[in-house]
Parts: structure tokens; sequence; C-alpha cells
């Protein structure tokens, strides 16, 4: 069982910027972010694997960056460029086993595969 704990979210105006952080009760082979606004599904934006690997989903790249600090059993979600769209709960989730999906090791839309889930952070970003 890996317990996760988010922290690092916050209200910013458009355009700033927020370092999300996940800390993991131990070691994954996978970790993630997602987000969801009330009345949508939860939607995956990045994964990373132990080796660095990393996928992020068309809204999110190129403003966002995952990263992990395997000693730490951490991962962090830089934001950078935040518009008002971005304004949502942010999930930390985790996978206990590693996984190849879309030609990506631990796809960030692969929902399924993660089985551990942190409580959220929100984000919100004004105009």
């Amino acid at each position: 069982q890996v317990q996760l704990l988010e922290s690092g979210g916050g209200s910013v105006q458009a355009g700033g910027s927020l370092r999300l952080s996940c800390a993991a009760s131990g070691g994954a082979p996978c970790m993630a972010w997602f987000r969801q606004v009330p009345g949508k599904e939860r939607e995956g934006i990045a994964g990373i694997s132990g080796a660095g690997s990393t996928s992020y989903s068309d809204s999110v790249k190129g403003r966002f960056t995952i990263s992990r600090d395997i000693g730490k059993n951490t991962a962090y979600l830089q934001m950078n460029s935040l518009k008002p769209e971005d304004t949502a709960m942010y999930y930390c989730a985790a996978a206990s086993r590693r996984f190849l999906s879309s030609g990506s090791w631990c796809y960030f839309a692969a929902r399924g595969e993660y089985n551990y889930w942190g409580q959220g952070t929100q984000v919100t970003v004004s105009s």
C-alpha cells in the first residue's frame, strides 16, 4: 500500500507558475498527475517512469513538467504559463507495476493502471 500526499496548490493569476509536490510513503514504478473539475471526468495530464520517461497531454505539453526524486519518493509538477482553464483539483497517482501503453512507459492517460491516489490539491487560476 502506497500513500500519497499532495501539496503546493493555491491561487495564482493567469501567466503565473505553481509547483506541486507528491510525497509517497514508498516507491512506485509509475507516477502521474491527474486533474478534475466538477462535472467532468478526471483526466491524466502527465506521467513519469522510474527511469524518467515522461508523457503529457496536449493541453499541458510545453507548459507543465513532471519530475521525480527517486530517493525521496516524491514527484513534482512544475506548472508555468497557467491559464484559467487549468483551474481544477489536481491529484497525484501511483501505479504498483510498470506498464507500457500507447508507446509510453507509465502513460499519463492510462487511468486504470494507477491504483493509488492522493486526496488532491486545488489549483485556481484567475484571469
